[in-house]
């Protein structure tokens, strides 16, 4: 599984223990930046990641800045993107098992690394229920088209 990861500076130090945890686990990862703390705009990083998925070139995105809302604002605006910011493995769970979510968004300021890595082994290893569910992703999809 190949996951596109980008954070902003207030995302970074969470991002690089993420990148470290996921490539423990055997995950191919690919980092859109940024490279520092140095102040930068998230918008650049949250394109980067959604263009990943978008193109095919990855599975799914992870996005991490200070609230993980910023991030997840500009995800959703992407065709094809379905984001959601992430506190616990409940709603992990639900955004992927409900939503199909692609892309998890995560705060720095309220998500430690510990929590980090059962948010995101929950994430990735929850499948799309379907059913009633697909129709409302579809329902996403159809207003996408507008």
């Amino acid at each position: 599984m190949r996951i596109s990861i980008g954070s902003d500076h207030g995302g970074f130090n969470l991002k690089q223990d993420v990148i470290n945890y996921l490539i423990s686990k055997g995950y191919d990862v690919v980092d859109k930046g940024c490279d520092s703390v140095e102040s930068v705009h998230y918008p650049i990083y949250a394109n980067l990641v959604c263009e990943d998925l978008q193109k095919g070139n990855c599975d799914y995105g992870i996005l991490i800045c200070t609230t993980g809302f910023g991030m997840c604002m500009c995800a959703n605006k992407h065709k094809g993107i379905r984001s959601a910011t992430v506190r616990c493995t409940d709603e992990a769970f639900l955004t992927r098992s409900h939503n199909d979510a692609n892309v998890l968004c995560l705060g720095a300021k309220y998500t430690n690394i510990e929590e980090a890595k059962e948010i995101i082994d929950t994430f990735l290893n929850t499948p799309f229920a379907g059913g009633r569910h697909q129709i409302r992703v579809d329902m996403i999809k159809k207003t996408e088209d507008k």
